[in-house]
């Protein structure tokens, strides 16, 4: 997939959310669906060829991550006085979806590259997300002890998501900290970060108390809570049920292609910055999204992520649709 489609893709909602914020209208409703509807048409059109030698998409992350710090500014100003009615439903949900699903991609990618400014950037991306926490909880606990019960972000099977949207929070949080305490006392004058996760969510909630007034922190925090929920029902998604063995010794088997869902769908991976391709992110954490492929034998979803992640909000739903394709890749597995 060339890198021009990764820019039309997660770009496009930046500008429709900016024209949105000064002018309303069918500026800020076309923004949400071009983040969340527009995938709907493109992913059944061919997509970009792979051809030539891939990019490493780093110029294009720097700017996201740079668009999402400026943008949370300016989604507080036009939901705290700007839109009203209609347009401010519309401007909340735009905002919430450019945040959750380009945002957290961006900040992903981010904090896995070995640049220390990009990682740095990706960290005060979730530092403004009031999702701090996430870059230790995902790098330390998250790519450690996935598809086991050890990770809060890996849900088992029969779990439905809003009951493990608070598990998984508050799972991560504390998992996070104790492993960066456990860094802390190994390594001589280390700190532990989570007093800038915690410290930096509080300076940023007094901030947009000065700026916006009272309306500030709570279209803040509700802003946050919008983002935060798609990251996490795209880990639910992505690792639902699945398990990888554990060994006589007490060790579980290596991550394989059969320990995430990945899912087809060119313009859906393109917004989402190849996240569906997550067996291969597993594999190979620090490999530049526009070089991750489709391993074979990777357990595959029935459709593309963004639509899964609706089905996850129906649990009954969810099961019906999921349980016996996961009976079915755990049969290949063991086969």
């Amino acid at each position: 997939m060339q890198l021009i489609a990764y820019a039309i893709a997660t770009l496009t909602p930046a500008v429709l959310l900016l024209l949105g914020a000064l002018w309303g209208g069918w500026f800020i409703w076309a923004a949400p669906m071009s983040v969340g509807l527009l995938w709907l048409a493109m992913d059944r059109l061919p997509g970009p060829s792979e051809g030539g030698e891939l990019p490493t998409g780093d110029g294009l992350l720097a700017v996201l991550g740079l668009v999402q710090l400026a943008y949370l500014p300016l989604a507080l100003w036009a939901l705290t006085g700007r839109l009203h009615g209609v347009d401010w439903v519309a401007g909340l949900i735009g905002f919430g979806l450019f945040f959750g699903q380009i945002g957290n991609p961006a900040a992903h990618e981010l904090i896995h590259r070995s640049n220390r400014g990009l990682r740095r950037l990706g960290t005060a991306v979730y530092v403004a997300l009031l999702f701090g926490h996430h870059v230790s909880a995902h790098r330390l606990v998250h790519h450690t002890h996935v598809a086991t019960p050890a990770d809060p972000n890996s849900a088992r099977r029969g779990l439905g998501f809003w009951r493990f949207l608070p598990r998984a929070w508050i799972g991560s949080f504390r998992a996070g900290y104790a492993a960066e305490e456990a860094l802390r006392r190994r390594g001589a004058g280390r700190r532990n970060p989570y007093t800038l996760y915690v410290g930096g969510a509080v300076l940023l909630m007094l901030a947009a108390l000065a700026v916006f007034g009272v309306r500030g922190p709570l279209v803040y925090v509700l802003l946050c809570a919008h983002a935060q929920s798609q990251l996490l029902v795209s880990d639910y998604v992505q690792h639902y049920g699945l398990r990888r063995a554990q060994r006589p010794d007490g060790r579980f088997e290596p991550v394989g292609p059969a320990h995430s869902w990945n899912a087809a769908g060119w313009y859906s991976a393109a917004v989402t910055l190849n996240a569906p391709r997550h067996s291969d992110h597993h594999a190979h954490p620090a490999r530049p999204y526009p070089q991750l492929e489709m391993p074979a034998g990777a357990a595959m979803l029935p459709a593309p992520l963004p639509a899964m992640a609706l089905v996850a909000l129906v649990p009954p739903l969810w099961r019906r649709v999921m349980n016996p394709r996961l009976e079915a890749v755990q049969r290949l597995a063991a086969s």
